[in-house]
């Protein structure tokens, strides 16, 4: 998830809302002093819409993800400094103290528990599988044996799909590649989250492929903190459970999703 390889200018049309990431940061506040202080550093890849992105002409990080933490931040009275790092770095980046939390539509498990701590869940995803409209062989995930399948590198889907017998799994850095590789035919399916598969479709009129219905797995997305960081997951938690309560967090959720959680 990281600086995407440049795009054709056929491809750049339908996809360019996937394609901006690499190192960079939106500046919330000035260093020194006490609102130094008051900044909430947090890291995000950002190319996984609809959670955090940066559409084209717009200098704000965009997604629901985005809007979420921006009102955690305002709940706690800090202000939100988000940068964008490869998602492979996030978790390095956090246990370095360079940043004071991710989100990043990032999965609770117990692999990174090890590493970090976890806010309460906020979002429950899944894994679904996108393929070409077309395609006959392929109606459910047992129906994958011998094919070759796309996903993003890092993610839980690259977790899943390394464990399915038989399957060629081809990592490619963002939902994008992924997805195009699948329409030049160079793999038989992508596999996602499902909202990203979903938003896919939608906002890119897609066409030539479809979701099957089927969801591999069952996840819950939480705020990453460092795990010497107690306090400040409770300050966290709090501000969730405060959105969640007065019914911003139904704001923010119906937004990006269109309807309530």
């Amino acid at each position: 998830m990281n600086m995407k390889k440049v795009l054709s200018l056929l491809a750049a049309g339908a996809f360019a809302m996937f394609a901006f990431a690499g190192c960079g940061s939106e500046q919330a506040a000035p260093a020194g002093g006490d609102k130094q202080a008051k900044v909430l550093k947090v890291g995000s890849s950002i190319d996984f819409p609809p959670f955090e992105f940066q559409d084209e002409g717009q200098k704000e990080y965009q997604g629901f993800d985005m809007d979420l933490i921006r009102a955690i931040g305002k709940e706690m009275g800090r202000e939100v400094e988000i940068q964008n790092l490869g998602f492979d770095g996030l978790i390095p980046a956090l246990q370095g103290k360079s940043i004071d939390v991710i989100i990043s539509g990032m999965t609770i498990n117990d692999e990174r528990k090890e590493n970090v701590r976890f806010s309460d869940p906020y979002y429950q995803s899944g894994l679904t599988m996108v393929v070409r409209e077309d395609e006959q062989a392929i109606k459910k995930f047992a129906d994958l044996k011998g094919k070759k399948v796309a996903v993003q590198i890092g993610t839980t889907s690259a977790a899943e799909v390394k464990k399915m017998e038989g399957v060629e799994v081809k990592e490619l850095n963002t939902p994008a590649d992924c997805f195009m590789e699948l329409k030049a035919k160079g793999v038989d399916a992508v596999i996602n989250d499902r909202p990203v598969n979903d938003y896919f479709i939608t906002k890119n009129a897609a066409q030539g492929v479809k979701v099957l219905e089927e969801k591999l797995t069952a996840e819950d997305y939480g705020i990453a903190i460092n795990k010497e960081n107690e306090e400040l997951q409770k300050e966290v938690n709090a501000a969730l459970k405060k959105l969640k309560d007065n019914g911003e967090y139904d704001k923010i959720f119906a937004k990006w999703f269109g309807e309530k959680k």
